[in-house]
């Protein structure tokens, strides 16, 4: 009937999961097959796996390759009946096989369907960031950007079976075929390569501090799946440190706009365009509630007349539900650039209300009487009643400050982009006290994040403070 059972099964080591000791080995059998008549049976961990074979002498030869596994003390894999070295032999192959590049497509695929258009945009700079590393490096190979875009362009799900535009075609050749296995991560030298591309820019300047971030966690998560894959043994990032570049994420203070500008620029806002138009007129009120209320410019697309509680003195209210954060057309779900999600750092249903002071309040109620609201509700639009796009507010903002600002301004950063009436906004929280908590509150941010970005911005308490502590340790004035 059998050798027996598993000759080596009393070695002093236990069975990986999945895998038994217990092995028993049958003799070679007939099997009622014509081309393959000759059976081997045997059974692990209860479970009996057989194969026929077309001449008796490969019948015994396998036989003898089970039973030499068994003398070693080999555990062997219930589901199928393999012994643990082949199976080792058999994922080994399967790493060496696959390439880096099909392994993005494979891992875009499984994220599309769950991520928002934001979050695919961003795994897919992290990993054409990295696609630079992974690829063998020849003189005459594309160039690194074109290779970058072709493998944006490649690990969008609905471009599969697609031909490439022609101006990335190259590129797009050159991975697909010259792409390295996924296990070359495991080489010290590539993985180095791969550190050096998350922290660096292509020109050889260090990344802002957030897009090293991003593209790290991007990648972490990407190679986390290939562990699970069994492409990788383990994580190889996890052998690499953060590289500290002289890049932050840190506010600039000389992006912040005083009291005057900000009047300034408001004012110039609503000259530009054609009066038939009225393009900057429409938007006055946009840059206003990032400067008095700080909401981020995806938050402000989105604002609807039902969000907001407009009295006709005092104080008002803004309460957020949604972001309308831009993207290519090519990562949304609908096509368009808008990406409707809900609020950033908050669960899905969860809103956001933002106190407003007068001047916030008095302009809102300015723009709904001139402008109205769109079928929808958004205080905000273009000319046709769509959404305000980015390249709208950034080149209305561009014309503004050159009609505010002297020409020395204009030259500078100061409020150089759109965003930087938000940073402005919250600074002034800052340095009129408003806790950190609560700015962060108001601002969708974490108190760490304030704390970091802000560090450099905040100016002027120390005298405050210091009498607030001398006021609670009762030191005589």
């Amino acid at each position: 009937m059998t050798k027996g059972a598993n000759p080596g099964a009393g070695h002093n080591r236990p069975a990986p999961e999945g895998f038994s000791l217990d092995v028993r080995l049958w003799k070679v059998t007939k099997a009622q097959s014509k081309t393959r008549p000759h059976q081997l049976r045997w059974k692990v961990g209860g479970k009996v796996s057989s194969a026929t074979f077309s001449t008796v002498a490969l019948a015994e030869s396998r036989r003898s390759e089970l039973w030499q596994a068994m003398r070693r003390g080999e555990a062997f894999r219930i589901i199928d009946g393999l012994p643990e070295s082949e199976v080792r032999t058999a994922e080994a192959v399967a790493r060496e096989e696959l390439s880096w590049f099909a392994f993005c497509r494979e891992y875009m695929g499984l994220r599309w369907p769950t991520a928002a258009a934001k979050t695919r945009e961003g795994i897919a700079d992290g990993l054409a960031a990295v696609t630079l590393a992974m690829v063998e490096q020849e003189q005459r190979m594309p160039s690194s950007e074109d290779l970058r875009l072709a493998l944006r362009w490649a690990v969008i799900p609905k471009n599969a079976g697609q031909e490439p535009p022609a101006d990335i075609e190259d590129a797009y050749g050159w991975i697909s075929k010259k792409s390295l296995p996924v296990s070359s991560l495991e080489d010290p030298k590539i993985l180095r390569d791969v550190q050096y591309r998350i922290y660096f820019k292509l020109d050889g300047a260090p990344a802002a501090g957030e897009t090293s971030r991003r593209r790290r966690r991007a990648l972490n998560t990407a190679v986390e799946y290939a562990v699970e894959r069994k492409l990788l043994t383990e994580n190889p990032l996890a052998a690499i440190k953060n590289v500290k570049s002289s890049a932050s994420d840190r506010v600039d203070p000389r992006v912040l706009v005083n009291k005057v500008q900000a009047a300034q620029l408001l004012a110039a806002v609503s000259y530009v365009g054609t009066w038939h138009r009225r393009k900057g007129r429409r938007l006055v009120a946009f840059y206003a509630v990032m400067y008095f209320a700080g909401l981020r410019p995806s938050e402000a697309v989105g604002l609807r007349k039902s969000d907001c509680y407009l009295p006709e003195q005092g104080w008002g209210v803004l309460t957020l539900h949604d972001t309308h954060p831009v993207s290519g057309k090519q990562w949304t779900d609908s096509g368009e650039r808008h990406d409707k999600r809900g609020l950033k750092s908050r669960e899905a249903k969860e809103d956001r209300p933002v106190p407003i002071p007068p001047p916030l309040v008095a302009v809102l109620r300015a723009h709904l009487e001139e402008f109205g609201a769109a079928k929808d509700g958004r205080l905000f639009t273009n000319e046709r009643g769509g959404l305000v796009g980015s390249s709208t507010y950034w080149r209305v903002w561009r014309d503004a400050r050159e009609y505010a600002l002297p020409p020395d301004l204009q030259a500078s950063i100061l409020g150089g982009r759109p965003y930087d009436l938000r940073h402005t906004c919250i600074t002034t929280w800052l340095n009129a006290g408003v806790p950190v908590a609560e700015v962060a509150r108001r601002v969708g941010n974490s108190p760490e994040v304030i704390h970091r970005v802000y560090e450099g911005c905040i100016y002027g308490q120390e005298e405050a403070m210091n009498k607030k502590i001398e006021k609670e340790l009762g030191w005589p004035g």
